[in-house]
């Protein structure tokens, strides 16, 4: 819990919202070994659109937490145990 909200604010900053390119450089540097790393505009657009749900430009932290969700379920599903 604590790698997960640290993580958050080293790229959200005093702020704690990530901007899209502050989204895409926490995916492409944190969580590569789990993401395929976002080189399309279009797939960054996409996946942005869907975690903003208040559409107000910006990821918040309960938004990230569905996007964290996200990839445990899809790891869940994979991973051997």
């Amino acid at each position: 819990m604590v790698a997960i909200i640290t993580v958050f604010h080293k790229y959200s900053g005093n702020k704690s919202k990530l901007k899209k390119a502050e989204l895409k450089h926490l995916i492409n540097n944190e969580m590569s070994h789990f993401i395929m790393k976002i080189e399309e505009n279009d797939t960054l657009d996409r996946l942005f659109a869907d975690l903003d749900q208040n559409g107000d430009l910006e990821i918040d932290f309960q938004e990230f937490i569905s996007l964290i969700a996200m990839v445990t379920s899809a790891c869940h599903d994979i991973i051997p145990l």
